[in-house]
């Protein structure tokens, strides 16, 4: 958890209202949704459960969860915005 926090990005679980899968990765300095490292991309699972274990997994003890909706995504404003709370994992 340290080396990730330390190269200023947040461990993040984005979840898309009205879809099966949640996107686990990072959050980096510029806004991008990143994989955790270098080595490990973005990683698409099936449940908020199985992304909290899998943030785990990696030592993550604290990350974003964030709701967004489909339009949203399609549209990509941050006029509507997306919902974001800060977890312990």
């Amino acid at each position: 958890m340290n080396n990730i926090l330390n190269t200023e990005m947040m461990p993040t679980i984005m979840a898309i209202a009205e879809s099966s899968h949640y996107l686990v990765g990072a959050v980096d300095s510029s806004n991008n949704f990143i994989g955790l490292t270098e080595v490990i991309d973005v990683e698409v699972l099936n449940s908020l459960a199985d992304a909290k274990q899998y943030l785990r997994s990696h030592n993550i003890v604290t990350a974003t969860l964030e709701f967004q909706s489909a339009y949203d995504e399609m549209c990509g404003t941050d006029t509507v915005g997306s919902c974001r709370q800060i977890i312990n994992l």
